[in-house]
């Protein structure tokens, strides 16, 4: 069985998966964004977040050495299963239901046509 889901975000969504990765904790926490090496952030940090009691989404490769390896406007978005499928079993009673959300959603695919 998987232990993580592993992401990869360009500028335009990152907000929006941390954002749902908020959704349903009351501490405001649920996302780091530790530096380490492109593969700690996108393996070991998220396989150790899926071990603690309340694991944390992990936002990455922000290391030097791994930015040549991917777009300039790409990050990591890692999660550990557990968190991950509470996010997809929030979806249906999230902000990506509402009338505000698809207000952003348009504006993001304009801003992504340009």
């Amino acid at each position: 069985m998987a232990t993580f889901k592993a992401i990869v975000i360009e500028k335009s969504d990152g907000g929006t998966k941390a954002a749902l990765a908020n959704f349903d904790e009351a501490e405001p926490n649920a996302v780091i964004a530790p530096f380490g090496s492109g593969c700690s952030t996108i393996v070991y940090y998220p396989y150790l977040e899926g071990r603690s009691r309340r694991p944390r989404a992990v936002i990455g490769l922000f290391d030097v050495s791994a930015r040549p390896a991917v777009s300039g406007q790409t990050l990591a978005f890692s999660v550990p299963m557990p968190k991950f499928v509470r996010m997809v079993r929030d979806v249906p009673e999230s902000f990506l239901t509402t009338e505000s959300w698809d207000k952003v959603r348009r504006r993001i695919a304009k801003e992504n046509v340009a």
